[in-house]
């Protein structure tokens, strides 16, 4: 069914975000068909999560917000897939339209950011997901709810959305065939908010931020080398000169160490600064993002790290600085020793026993 409304240049600024699928000229009786443009987004946004996940999901674990990833790759797969068969088909001989391919797929990804983030933040709370305990319940509980998630997501899709090609005609002669889509309002939120608490965070911590991370370098530094030691079995104990130097060092940046909420926060913005940035330009700049591309897997990331890190910081107060988080782009063990500057208790080193002979043993001191 298609629907004409007479517009003016001025007033489509005011009304929800439309797609245009094609436009023509009056006069110039040109015809242009944007479906092979929304084709090309897609495979740019399937592209750019196939590079977040080779970077931020390297060893997969059992926590519900990774397997959730996964599955996002997997729904950003069929939809590049089931709009390059609308394009190549041609939108008469095709079984569903490109509008009710854009306006169901946009509502679907829509409604995928707030369970999400409730369901990853009780996970991670609740479980100690690095542990092998029960790993197999863990995979299968986070499959199951992952499903769950999805097929309430295509019901809400459904259920709101009409679907309808709209055709626009401007006060210029200018016709256009349009489909609504749907703005994640929750993730424009999500991104704004958190962009402007990490800049009002790091404010009164300014001078001192310098410092910290150089500090921050020099313990990760620290932290490879002795990983590389502990892979030697022939590997013997710091020198007595290099562990008083750092034990000097350490002395010396005692009474300005920063406290952990905010050490824990350095380290998350070390990371996603560059992406939350981006995203709030867009935002000011007024470049609207459909919720099929803004509900992308660098967000689920993002909001990984996020909530990650609040866990840490929690759990930190209650069993330590290891609390059995899986592996993650932020270097959360290495900010929680910048604050607690703690790192050589916390770091077995290994030692060779010469008396045991040929059986190379090791013992941990």
């Amino acid at each position: 069914m298609l629907t004409k409304w007479t517009a003016s240049l001025e007033s489509c600024h005011s009304v929800k975000m439309l797609a245009v699928l094609e436009q023509s000229e009056e006069g110039s009786g040109g015809h242009t068909d944007n479906t092979g443009k929304y084709l090309f987004l897609m495979l740019f946004k399937l592209g750019m999560d196939a590079a977040v996940f080779h970077l931020c999901c390297q060893k997969l674990n059992t926590s519900f917000l990774n397997t959730f990833s996964v599955s996002i790759v997997f729904a950003d797969l069929a939809m590049t897939l089931c709009m390059a068969a609308v394009w190549l088909l041609g939108a008469e001989r095709s079984p569903v339209s490109p509008c009710f391919s854009l306006a169901h797929i946009s509502a679907t990804f829509g409604a995928l950011p707030l369970p999400v983030m409730c369901l990853g933040t009780l996970d991670y709370y609740i479980e100690d997901t690095c542990t092998g305990r029960s790993a197999f319940r863990k995979h299968l509980r986070n499959v199951v709810l992952t499903l769950l998630v999805w097929i309430l997501a295509v019901i809400h899709s459904f259920c709101s959305v009409k679907a309808e090609l709209m055709e626009l005609v401007y006060e210029t002669g200018k016709e256009v065939l349009v489909c609504e889509v749907e703005e994640s309002k929750l993730v424009n939120f999500f991104i704004f908010g958190l962009f402007t608490a990490v800049i009002l965070t790091m404010l009164p911590f300014w001078s001192s931020i310098p410092r910290w991370m150089k500090e921050a370098d020099r313990l990760s530094e620290s932290r490879e080398i002795q990983n590389k030691q502990m892979s030697d079995l022939f590997t013997s104990s710091p020198s007595t000169e290099k562990k008083g130097s750092k034990e000097d060092y350490l002395e010396e940046t005692i009474l300005t160490r920063p406290p952990l909420w905010f050490s824990l926060t350095l380290g998350f913005t070390v990371f996603w600064t560059p992406y939350l940035t981006v995203s709030v330009a867009c935002l000011l700049f007024g470049f609207g993002v459909p919720a099929y591309i803004a509900v992308n897997l660098l967000w689920f990331e993002c909001t990984n790290s996020l909530l990650m890190g609040v866990v840490f910081w929690v759990k930190s107060k209650l069993q330590g600085p290891y609390s059995h988080l899986p592996e993650n782009v932020c270097l959360w063990h290495v900010f929680w020793h910048l604050s607690k500057g703690t790192w050589q208790q916390h770091l077995p080193t290994a030692v060779f026993d010469p008396s045991m002979g040929e059986r190379n043993t090791l013992y941990y001191v």
